[in-house]
């Protein structure tokens, strides 16, 4: 039975990355120092023989019993609202993180999956973004601690690649959505879902018309499942392309939710927040065959069930 590791697996991608790697047969180590996962996220795992979870820091000396044959580094705050407040902690799980997995790999001859971002692009200069685009990023920044984090763990993961020639795979992730999200996380989806279910005003930062292009979590994972299970190198975006504008985001789960919320404006909070964030993913299919298939609105109705069983509504 393979055995797969994945950095981060009490989060929100790595616990459903979790769940989809035990539903394909394999035997499954999920490590987390908690920051931002929560053991909630795979609390139905935990009385799975095939599942072991192992609280630990992933920046430190890194050491797993017995074969590994995939290695999933997923871990790092990933939320707006952590770059001001956990700068470090993502500085240090990307570079030290990355090349303490890089090691296990090369130990265990296992094949290595780096979970990077459409963050490296910074805010883009060209529309939608390809993997050849090579961005556009203020290093000293408050982003610049997640986007050159990232930067800096595709250099490595290559470098490992190259030199120590251990297989990997890149897969760059645009923004992602579903059940497990953390209500706290700072990002457009709970943030909207938890004022429309609180009945509070919806808060559009700016004039509503810069634009995210939304993919369901699970949707996201068969990206990822797909891209382990190839001979592809990337790095691949994997991402939804259907582009939405903020204002359009917020009507949608005000209707969706039946809530009375009013959509009130407030100003930009970051001056480096990307305007536009769009995926090609010309590459994914080509290569991959992969493209998202979970409509919005179906996607949303899971999400806001799920957020329905963690907010309390007066």
């Amino acid at each position: 039975m393979p055995r797969a590791l994945v950095t981060g697996g009490a989060g929100f991608l790595g616990s459903h990355l979790c769940d989809r790697l035990l539903a394909e047969g394999m035997e499954v180590i999920a490590m987390d120092n908690l920051i931002t996962g929560n053991t909630d996220n795979i609390a139905h795992h935990l009385d799975n023989k095939k599942f072991r979870f192992v609280f630990y820091d992933v920046t430190e000396y890194l050491y797993i019993d017995g074969p590994l044959d995939y290695i999933f580094h997923l871990a790092s705050p990933a939320s707006p609202i952590d770059f001001p407040t956990k700068p470090i902690q993502i500085l240090k799980v990307n570079a030290l993180g990355t090349h303490k997995s890089l090691g296990l790999a090369k130990s265990k001859g296992a094949r290595f999956f780096l979970a990077s971002t459409s963050e490296v692009y910074g805010d883009p200069l060209v529309h939608p973004q390809t993997e050849e685009y090579l961005g556009n990023v203020n290093t000293v920044g408050v982003r610049g601690v997640y986007d050159e984090a990232k930067r800096y763990a595709e250099a490595i993961t290559m470098a490992y690649h190259r030199y120590h020639n251990v297989p990997v795979r890149i897969v760059r992730i645009f923004n992602t959505y579903g059940p497990r999200m953390r209500l706290d996380d700072g990002r457009v989806v709970p943030n909207f879902i938890g004022q429309a279910l609180r009945g509070e005003p919806i808060t559009v930062y700016g004039d509503g018309t810069q634009t995210r292009s939304f993919c369901y979590c699970t949707d996201l994972i068969d990206g990822f499942w797909k891209l382990m299970m190839s001979d592809q190198t990337g790095p691949i975006n994997i991402g939804n392309p259907t582009e939405r504008s903020m204002l359009e985001f917020a009507k949608e789960i005000k209707r969706i939710t039946n809530s009375p919320s009013e959509i009130v404006f407030k100003p930009l909070l970051t001056v480096d927040d990307p305007k536009k964030r769009k995926p090609d993913i010309t590459k994914a299919k080509a290569v991959l065959g992969w493209e998202p298939k979970i409509t919005l609105e179906e996607g949303l109705k899971r999400t806001i069930d799920y957020f329905k069983t963690k907010i309390h509504v007066h």
